[in-house]
């Protein structure tokens, strides 16, 4: 849907890779690496993003630092497009709908990375009952055309912290 909109697949990506998760931040070579492509393309759409104020960059030593600019108008939107692109949206719906002691829902793994994937990767925060989830999650796949592997964790679980110190995440949904 969205790449039939936006032609060019590395604009795409990089609208996957900063405006999914605003932690993100890059580098000219650190993305042409990600995203298996020359760092020619890559430059020309940074630099078309940077002057439409979408992205910001800083100079760390030789290295121009990219992250997403939340301030611009269309931050919230384009967010929104880009969770609808990957399904997120949707997925959410489904899932807090069933699950009572839910409390946290977080993505991590190559999405929270801002990098396509046909594998979602979801971090589960609270007391569920593990049969009603996999039917669920089951239920999810389908609609979704994707497999979504899961990580059960308790509120007061110190495993949680660990899990979440050494990647990146996004926090998809709280009570």
């Amino acid at each position: 849907m969205l790449d039939s909109l936006i032609t060019s697949k590395t604009r795409l990506k990089l609208l996957l890779k900063f405006f999914l998760n605003p932690e993100n931040k890059a580098y000219l070579r650190s993305l042409e690496t990600e995203f298996e492509e020359s760092s020619n393309g890559i430059r020309v759409e940074l630099n078309r993003l940077e002057q439409a104020d979408m992205l910001k960059a800083v100079s760390e030593g030789n290295k121009k630092i990219y992250c997403v600019n939340t301030q611009h108008p269309l931050y919230a939107d384009i967010n929104s497009i880009v969770r609808k692109y990957l399904g997120l949206d949707v997925l959410i719906e489904n899932i807090v709908a069933g699950l009572g002691g839910l409390k946290q829902v977080y993505l991590i793994g190559k999405l929270a990375d801002g990098l396509e994937s046909n594998v979602i990767d979801l971090l589960f925060v609270g007391e569920l009952n593990l049969g009603y989830q996999q039917q669920i999650i089951t239920k999810a796949e389908k609609l979704l055309n994707k497999e979504i592997r899961s990580s059960n964790y308790t509120v007061d679980s110190e495993d949680l912290a660990q899990q979440l110190e050494g990647q990146s995440h996004l926090l998809l949904w709280s009570n």
